[in-house]
């Protein structure tokens, strides 16, 4: 799967991969050291190897998102729904007014409503204007 990133994003990634490199491993390496001079290395090794693995995971997974990443523009006309907007929607059901800024999907976090461009809320809104009533394709035989 390619995600959508824009050149923050990818920059965002970049600062988590270095820091993860230059700070995250170092302290690893460091506790491993101390737990050899204090000789209980045998039973603290698993949790320092964990530790350590988890980092070095997570570098591998970050840099490959970088890697497989589809660029996209954060730009958009002065009256569209764009990328990193923030929308008030209302729901003509529940007679509600939700707020929601449109993200990429790596930044999607549905709890603090930030949705992504490439989920169905997010894809119905992208490009509309404000008045604009839009439907929202949940699946093939379902929407809003």
């Amino acid at each position: 799967m390619r995600n959508e990133l824009t050149e923050k994003d990818i920059k965002k990634i970049e600062e988590e991969i270095e820091y993860r490199k230059l700070v995250v491993r170092k302290e690893a390496i460091e506790a491993v050291k101390e737990a050899r001079a204090q000789g209980d290395l045998r039973e603290n090794f698993e949790y320092y190897a964990a530790k350590r693995d988890k980092n070095e995971s997570r570098i591998r997974y970050l840099e490959r998102v970088i890697r497989t990443a589809k660029v996209v523009s954060d730009e958009s006309k002065e009256d569209e729904v764009g990328l990193y907007n923030t929308v008030d929607v209302y729901f003509e059901d529940e007679d509600e007014t939700e707020t929601y800024q449109i993200v990429t999907s790596i930044r999607g976090n549905s709890l603090n409503n930030m949705i992504s461009s490439e989920s169905p809320l997010g894809k119905a809104l992208m490009g509309h204007k404000v008045g604009d009533r839009v439907y929202v394709q949940i699946n093939d035989k379902a929407g809003y």
